[in-house]
C-alpha cells in the first residue's frame, strides 16, 4: 500500500532529524534546521512532532530501530546453532557505523537519554528473537536445560550493547577485538556440561550431602 502524502512528510522530516541530530546533537539543532532540510515549512514539523523534544526522542528511537533490525536479520538467518551469537555481535558493530544517531547516543554525547537505549522499542523485538533461539537451542539438546531462556537472552543484549559502546568510545579496531572472545565467552556459559564436568558435579554434591563423621 503506497504511503500517504501525510507519512511521507513525516518520514521526509525522521530521515532529516535523524541526520541533523546524529551530526550536531540535539542543543545546537534547532527544528527549523531539520523543517528545512526536509524541505517543508518552518512550522510544518509540529504537525507530526508536538516539540523538539518529541522529534529527537521518535529520531533516536527510528535510528536505532534500524540497527536492530539488522541484529535481528543475522539472529533469524544464521542457522548454525552457536555461530548466531558472533553473527549478531559482528552485524550490530558494523550497523552502527550507518546510524549516526544511534552512534551519537552509544558514545554518550547525549547523556540526558544515555539510558533510553534500554527502552529503544525495536530492542523487546530483538531480546525475543534471542531468547527464541535460545530455547530452541535447549530443545536440540545444544544448551544447558536449567537456563531460562528469557533471562539469559535479556543478558545476551545488554552484554552486546555493552561492547557496541565500547566500540563507539574506544574505536572499533581497538574494541573489535574482543568480539570473538565475548562469543567465546557466551558459548562455555551457555553450553552443555561436558560428561566429565558432570560426573565431577554429581561426586561433589554427593560428597557434600555425606554425614560428617
Amino acid at each position: 500500500m503506497a504511503h500517504t502524502k501525510g507519512a511521507q512528510t513525516r518520514q521526509a522530516i525522521l530521515d532529516a532529524a535523524i541526520v541533523r541530530f546524529g551530526r550536531d546533537g540535539f542543543r545546537v539543532t534547532s527544528v527549523a534546521d531539520i523543517a528545512r532540510d526536509a524541505g517543508v515549512g518552518g512550522t510544518v514539523a509540529y504537525a507530526y512532532f508536538p516539540s523538539k523534544e518529541a522529534l529527537f526522542l521518535a529520531a533516536v528511537d527510528e535510528d536505532a530501530a534500524g540497527v536492530i533490525h539488522e541484529g535481528l536479520s543475522a539472529l533469524l538467518e544464521q542457522a548454525d546453532f552457536q555461530a548466531w551469537r558472533q553473527s549478531l555481535i559482528f552485524t550490530l558493530i558494523h550497523a552502527v557505523d550507518q546510524h549516526p544517531l544511534a552512534r551519537r547516543l552509544l558514545a554518550g554525547l547525549e547523556p540526558d537519554v544515555t539510558e533510553r537505549v534500554l527502552e529503544i522499542p525495536a530492542l523487546n523485538e530483538l531480546r525475543k528473537a534471542c531468547a527464541e533461539r535460545l530455547r530452541a537451542e535447549q530443545l536440540a539438546g545444544r544448551l544447558r536445560h536449567d537456563l531460562d531462556p528469557v533471562a539469559i537472552g535479556n543478558g545476551v543484549i545488554a552484554i552486546t550493547l555493552s561492547l557496541l559502546m565500547s566500540v563507539v568510545q574506544i574505536g572499533g579496531n581497538t574494541a573489535i577485538t574482543y568480539a570473538n572472545d565475548v562469543a567465546a565467552v557466551f558459548d562455555v556459559a551457555l553450553g552443555r556440561p561436558s560428561p566429565s564436568k558432570k560426573r565431577r558435579d554429581e561426586a561433589t554434591a554427593r560428597l557434600d550431602a555425606a554425614p560428617r563423621v
